[in-house]
């Protein structure tokens, strides 16, 4: 079985893959006569594709138990997906850039539960890894009358990793 290490999500290291949401960093102003911070523009929202319509979705995860084996993925080949977690419950993020899919170009993440990811466009991902608890998350992604779920089993299993974070591991 092959092993991926899992690294800290963050903007630079998730760029290639879509963006991460978070309130560091991001470009913010005071709205409603003071009262309010608008954390401003946080996602590339992409899913008017061939008449596609945005949809606001609330996910439900069950915890994954640890060790995590991995043994699928899944892209979404028409439009964006944005995963907005609801607490600060921690989560993993494993994804491979668009295109032919190169298991070789795996990447692993692992969230404190504060940032959220947008996948950009035909990005490939697993689908939610929570842990610890059950997570619930905001998720804009596309509606519309194509498919746009491609899925693949891999080839052999993948075990993610915390060598260089060991106690995240619970």
């Amino acid at each position: 079985m092959k092993t991926l290490q899992m690294e800290r999500l963050t903007r630079a290291a998730f760029a290639p893959f879509g963006d991460v949401i978070e309130l560091d960093g991001a470009r913010h102003f005071a709205i409603n006569g003071g009262t309010t911070e608008r954390y401003h523009d946080l996602a590339t929202v992409d899913v008017t594709a061939h008449g596609g319509r945005p949809l606001i979705n609330l996910f439900r995860a069950q915890p994954r138990a640890w060790p995590v084996e991995i043994a699928m993925m899944e892209r979404h080949p028409l439009g964006s997906q944005a995963f907005i977690p609801l607490s600060a419950r921690r989560y993993l993020v494993v994804v491979a850039p668009a295109g032919e899919f190169d298991p070789s170009r795996l990447r692993g993440f692992w969230s404190d539960g504060w940032q959220g990811v947008n996948y950009a466009k035909g990005v490939w991902h697993h689908p939610l890894l929570a842990l610890d608890e059950v997570s619930d998350f905001i998720v804009v992604d596309r509606g519309g009358e194509q498919p746009n779920c491609d899925e693949l089993p891999l080839t052999q299993p993948w075990r993610l990793a915390f060598e260089t974070h060991p106690e995240l591991v619970e």
